[in-house]
């Protein structure tokens, strides 16, 4: 299959689709409007035109940054693609991040695995999520 990345936004829609087909919460479409072109990076996943996932980095761009939204549709899953986002991530990151950069990323603990081949840690139990200082 010809999947392309495309550095951009996801619309409103595609984004409100992506959630939805992986059973995340719904969000308004204002505050999507709102948010969605504020990240500090985005990339969508397309298959003919279509998006079938997306990532993005959020933050203040200079201390803080956290991944978010690193969405791959489940039919898709099992041929790199969440690898191919992450790398397009971790390449932002390597060209953005200044030494002492905190980045962090909330991951399911199943899925916790996948982030620590990026070099992120599981964060101790008092302190959710997981976290690399760049």
């Amino acid at each position: 299959m010809d999947y392309e990345l495309v550095e951009r936004d996801p619309t409103v829609e595609e984004y409100q689709r992506l959630r939805h087909a992986v059973g995340w919460s719904e969000m308004t479409d204002e505050g999507l409007a709102v948010g969605l072109p504020r990240a500090l990076f985005s990339v969508v996943l397309q298959l003919d035109g279509e998006t079938i996932g997306c990532g993005r980095v959020v933050g203040d761009g200079g201390l803080y940054f956290y991944i978010q939204d690193i969405i791959v549709l489940a039919e898709h899953r099992g041929r790199g693609l969440g690898r191919l986002i992450m790398d397009a991530v971790m390449g932002y990151l390597e060209r953005t991040a200044k030494p002492g950069a905190f980045v962090g990323l909330m991951a399911a603990e199943d899925i916790a695995p996948f982030y620590e081949k990026f070099g992120f840690r599981v964060r101790p139990e008092r302190q959710p999520g997981m976290f690399r200082v760049w």
